[in-house]
């Protein structure tokens, strides 16, 4: 029962903060919030065994400062941590500080989150596996001349993405030379203010493109998938709804799929749970491998749900020394599952940012529902952080069935005292081609912008 962890350090804040000391409790695992000056009365402090405050709100004075996370593990006594997502999950430094304190960090190793998190490695090794990637240039790119040289061979429209980049950011579509020629050189601009390294590669563009990704769990030996997750209903690149299992896969393309992302983490020796990210062609039905998240995502619990699979938990069970205690045979697929992000951002005023006091809360309950959140009544949204509140999660015998409730919890959820995205899922959940999954990555956007928003108040 996980006796290598003896006291769990929890370097995150927010709903993901508070589900994983849910998950640390029911292992018997005492917890320490690490958390900023701005969250000691978040419901995370309620909930974990004690609190250690890094410093200011500001995160780069607390949630992103190694040396303050370091200092919380020797004065509390903490012999692991767990980085949630955001922040420093992806950190190899972090991931090296914490071993080097004698710690264990809850997650891969900090060579695999350094290969991986470089996106022309991640491309490179996901070749050598076997995986299909997306046409494009295999190494970095950091001149015009060979950006030039490249695309002649990748064709148009392409993709310039920041070797270093994540969450969306950091990418540029042209759709010619000439708009290679311009885009280019801001890409690179932007790639070294944003991540410290204007390292750039290109990749083909795919039109219709869906997002569908595979979660898999691993031992360092070996590593078994936990089916996929349709994350296509995205906004700016950031995603709105997520749900499992895809409804455009058929048992054959799901086995490919799944079984190409295990070949893959396998080969890594990969111990943790991570995602696979792919595009999936809407016209050819073909899958590319574009990046893997090396963390625990925001949208896990709809797996959790069709799998019956607690991932915070195996995490943990992995991190402090246990084989990993499923085969693949162990793991079905049962029902569908719908999550929906309710953020403090207001949609009919172009998502604005919108922190506030909670005024009135009241969640959906009942069979098929879930909520994760670290949200109570009084509690004032700090603006520092992003701006996610809540998930709401439905579950049902099928995708029919899940949606259907979806649309109930919907509406029974009471979140007063600012805007909330709950106004834009209500109206979304109830559009035709939502229900017949009709959808690609570009979808959300385009019906956003062709007006649906002026229909949308606050929630």
């Amino acid at each position: 029962m996980t006796q290598a962890i003896q006291k769990l350090l929890v370097a995150n804040r927010g709903e993901i903060a508070v589900r994983i000391i849910h998950a640390a409790n029911g292992l018997g695992i005492p917890t320490v919030l690490a958390c900023s000056e701005a969250d000691v009365d978040s419901m995370a402090a309620r909930l974990a065994d004690e609190i250690h405050v890094l410093g200011p709100a500001r995160a780069d004075k607390s949630y992103l400062n190694i040396p303050l996370m370091l200092d919380a593990l020797k004065v509390t006594g903490a012999n692991a941590v767990h980085p949630g997502y955001g922040f420093l999950s992806e950190n190899a430094a972090f991931a090296d500080a914490v071993n080097e304190a004698g710690a264990i960090f809850v997650g891969p190793s900090s060579d695999t989150i350094r290969r991986m998190g470089d996106k022309a490695e991640a491309r490179r090794t996901a070749k050598e596996a076997g995986v299909p990637v997306v046409p494009g240039t295999e190494g970095e790119v950091h001149s015009l001349e060979q950006a030039i040289e490249a695309a002649a061979e990748v064709g148009f429209p392409l993709l310039i993405k920041a070797s270093a980049g994540g969450g969306g950011r950091g990418i540029r579509l042209a759709e010619s030379m000439e708009q290679l020629a311009e885009e280019f050189p801001r890409a690179q601009r932007e790639a070294q203010a944003a991540f410290g390294n204007g390292g750039l590669y290109l990749e083909r563009f795919i039109r219709k493109a869906r997002h569908i990704e595979v979660q898999v769990l691993g031992d360092g030996k070996r590593a078994v998938h936990l089916f996929e997750r349709e994350c296509s209903l995205q906004r700016r690149r950031q995603k709105v709804l997520e749900e499992a299992p895809s409804p455009v896969l058929s048992v054959e393309q799901r086995e490919s799929l799944c079984g190409s992302a295990v070949r893959l983490t396998e080969s890594l020796g990969y111990k943790g749970a991570g995602t696979l990210e792919y595009l999936y062609d809407d016209e050819s039905r073909e899958f590319f491998f574009i990046e893997m998240n090396t963390r625990i995502q925001v949208e896990h619990p709809v797996t959790e749900l069709v799998t019956g699979v607690d991932l915070v938990q195996a995490m943990l069970r992995v991190a402090g020394g246990e084989p990993l205690g499923l085969m693949q045979s162990d793991i079905k697929l049962n029902g569908a599952a719908i999550q929906m992000r309710v953020n403090a951002e207001d949609p009919g005023r172009d998502f604005f940012p919108c922190p506030g006091t909670v005024v009135e809360l009241q969640w959906p309950e009942g069979e098929g529902v879930r909520v994760d959140s670290h949200l109570f009544k009084g509690y004032k949204v700090p603006p520092y952080y992003d701006s996610l509140l809540a998930k709401v999660i439905t579950y049902g015998s099928d995708r029919e069935e899940a949606l259907a409730l979806a649309r109930q919890a919907v509406s029974a959820t009471k979140l007063e005292g600012m805007a909330t995205t709950l106004s834009l899922h209500a109206l979304l959940l109830n559009q035709p081609w939502v229900a017949r999954a009709d959808f690609n990555t570009g979808t959300l956007e385009q019906w956003l912008n062709s007006g649906a928003m002026k229909e949308v108040g606050d929630a």
